[in-house]
């Protein structure tokens, strides 16, 4: 089992860290961060073409691939829970999810994806929603194990 979480932009030190790095320390499955950036000022569609290329390279080629997306189907924690755990035993636990950049996935990231994920309709910061993933990550363990973390 391995859940890889590919991101554009790397995570500096702060709050936001702290707040991943506490939720992944507690997490039992065996978990990858994959960071990526590309250095160069490109034109937007050109950015998002080259960080879906950026994040293909990281992403293990056998996993089941969720991107974050603001037009994915949003889940309640215990169906994101249910969900995960069906990815899970139909792929073999091999799992990742990807964050886009400010401009969003490029559509070649977008043509792999298995599943998108929509965390609402406001707009995140992309650091936050790193501890946002590392959190339902958590929980949906907890629910899968009835850990009392999760309340309903």
């Amino acid at each position: 089992m391995q859940i890889t979480l590919a991101a554009v932009g790397r995570i500096k030190a702060g709050p936001e860290k702290d707040l991943f790095d506490h939720y992944i320390a507690r997490l039992r499955w065996p978990f990858a961060l994959r960071e990526v950036e590309e250095k160069k000022k490109l034109p937007p569609a050109q950015l998002k073409a080259r960080e879906a290329e950026l994040l293909l390279g990281v992403i293990p080629e056998n996993a089941f691939l969720i991107a974050l997306d603001e037009r994915g189907r949003e889940y309640g924690s215990i169906d994101f829970a249910k969900k995960l755990e069906g990815w899970i035993d139909q792929y073999g636990g091999n799992i990742a999810f990807a964050i886009g950049g400010a401009d969003g996935h490029g559509d070649a990231l977008k043509a792999r994806a298995n599943a998108l994920w929509s965390l609402g309709k406001a707009t995140w910061p992309h650091m936050l929603v790193r501890a946002l993933i590392a959190e339902q990550l958590f929980r949906a363990h907890a629910i899968q194990t009835n850990h009392p973390y999760h309340r309903e």
